[in-house]
């Protein structure tokens, strides 16, 4: 395979081979984890993301990004606050649900899902969930058509489970822990 070159300074002509569609081609082969983000506590929002990462251990920051157009994006910045659930390798339906555009809204838009309400948020946690965060925002920095925002961790657990759901090549892919024994 020959790497093409991009000289310094020259944006990447995503029109050349596909545009758009190519791009998220080419950054699908990144595998990355599946979250349900929340926020709200008397009327909740929630919206699956694999744009999340760590940021800091001191101070301990995260960071999500979620798109300008989300119906959470507002909501996360009234609340100034958010809720990460990490996603299990079992907990697939729950994805598909909130990255479905068409689920009912507001306080319908949880009552298939089991949660429990984040002490510091307010915002619903999901079990099941092989780790979760709560995080009081602290910055939000433009990101084209998303905002990135930085998030302060105000409380972190996670649980016994291993199994993780995973997004990769457009699809989602479940991650077994390594068996020792092998």
């Amino acid at each position: 395979m020959t790497i093409p070159e991009t000289p310094p300074g020259r944006a990447l002509d995503t029109g050349a081979r596909g545009g758009r569609r190519h791009l998220r081609d080419v950054l699908g082969t990144f595998a990355t984890g599946i979250v349900v983000l929340t926020a709200g506590r008397t009327e909740p929002r929630g919206m699956t993301a694999n744009s999340f990462t760590s940021v800091s251990l001191d101070p301990p920051l995260v960071l999500v990004c979620v798109a300008r157009t989300a119906a959470l994006h507002d909501l996360v910045l009234t609340e100034k606050g958010f809720a990460v659930s990490v996603l299990s390798a079992d907990q697939e339906p729950v994805a598909r649900r909130f990255a479905d555009r068409a689920r009912p809204r507001g306080a319908r838009e949880f009552e298939a899902v089991e949660t429990a309400p984040g002490v510091h948020t307010g915002a619903p946690l999901l079990p099941g969930a092989l780790a979760w965060l709560e995080c009081r925002l602290t910055a939000v920095h433009d990101g084209g058509d998303h905002s990135i925002m930085l998030g302060a961790v105000l409380a972190a657990d996670r649980s016994a489970q291993e199994s993780a759901l995973l997004y990769h090549g457009g699809g989602f892919r479940r991650l077994a822990p390594a068996r020792l024994d092998a």
